[in-house]
C-alpha cells in the first residue's frame, strides 16, 4: 500500500509553531470582525431582539435589571456574532493545520463535509431566528396570567436566544455526523435505518433538553432533526457506495 500524502512530515516543534500561528490568525480574525461590528452593537441587539419586541403587548418593553447590562449585553452579543461570522476562516485555519496529514481521498471527502457543516450551522441558526422565535415568543406572551406585564430582562433574553441558536446550529449538523460515522465504518445506512424509532425518540428527548418546556419549541427542533437524519442516511449511502467502489478498484 502506497502513501499518498502530499506533504513531508514535520518535526514536533514545527507542528507546535504552526499550531500557534494558526490559533493567532483565528483569534485575530475574530478580533477584526469584532472591532468592525462593535460600533453597531446596539443595532445588532435590536435586530436579535426584534422577534420578541414585535409581539410584546402595548405598554410592555424589555428592561435592564443590572447597572452594566445596557453595555455588557450588546458587547457579549457582538463578540458572539464576531465568532459566528469568523467561523469559516477559523475552520479554514483548522483545515490548513490538519490537511497535510490526510490522504488525498480523505481530503476529497473532508472539504465538502467541512463546507457543508458551516452552511448547516448557519441554516440552523437562521431557522431558529425566522421560524422558531416568532412562534415560541407568540406562545409565551399569549399564555401569561391576566394582569401580568411582560418586561423581559435584556441579558436573560440574550442567554435564552443564544442557547437556541447553538441548539439548532448543532442539531442541523446531524447529516454530517451520520455521513462521518458511515465513512469511518462505525455504522452503516442499514443499521441507522433499523434504529430509526430510537433516533426519533432521541430527537424529541434532545429537543426537550435544549428548548423551553413546551411542545411547540420541542417539536420545532425534533422534527427538523429527524428530517436531517434521513438526509444523512441518504448521503451516507452515496459515501458508502463510493468507498466500496474505491476498495474494489484497489483490490
Amino acid at each position: 500500500m502506497t502513501d499518498d500524502h502530499t506533504d513531508q512530515p514535520m518535526p514536533l516543534v514545527a507542528h507546535l509553531t504552526e499550531l500557534r500561528d494558526r490559533l493567532l490568525r483565528a483569534l485575530l480574525a475574530v478580533l477584526v470582525v469584532f472591532i468592525g461590528l462593535f460600533p453597531f452593537a446596539n443595532e445588532i441587539y435590536a435586530y436579535v431582539s426584534e422577534p420578541l419586541r414585535a409581539i410584546l403587548p402595548e405598554g410592555a418593553s424589555m428592561i435592564a435589571t443590572e447597572v452594566a447590562s445596557p453595555f455588557l449585553t450588546p458587547f457579549k452579543l457582538t463578540l458572539v456574532a464576531a465568532i459566528f461570522l469568523a467561523i469559516p476562516y477559523v475552520l479554514y485555519q483548522v483545515w490548513s493545520f490538519i490537511a497535510p496529514g490526510m490522504y488525498r481521498h480523505e481530503k476529497r471527502l473532508a472539504i465538502p463535509l467541512l463546507a457543508s457543516s458551516v452552511v448547516l450551522f448557519y441554516a440552523g441558526a437562521a431557522f431558529a431566528y425566522f421560524v422558531v422565535f416568532p412562534l415560541i415568543f407568540a406562545f409565551f406572551t399569549s399564555v401569561g396570567p391576566e394582569g401580568i406585564t411582560i418586561m423581559t430582562d435584556i441579558n436573560r433574553y440574550l442567554d435564552f436566544v443564544l442557547k437556541l441558536f447553538f441548539a439548532f446550529g448543532i442539531a442541523f449538523e446531524i447529516p454530517i455526523a451520520a455521513v462521518l460515522l458511515i465513512w469511518a465504518g462505525i455504522t452503516t445506512p442499514e443499521a441507522l435505518v433499523r434504529k430509526r424509532p430510537y433516533i426519533i425518540v432521541g430527537c424529541f428527548v434532545f429537543g426537550m433538553l435544549l428548548t423551553p418546556p413546551d411542545i411547540i419549541s420541542q417539536s420545532l427542533l425534533a422534527i427538523p432533526m429527524w428530517i436531517l437524519f434521513e438526509f444523512g442516511v441518504f448521503f451516507g449511502r452515496l459515501v458508502q457506495r463510493r468507498r466500496d467502489a474505491a476498495e474494489q478498484a484497489q483490490d
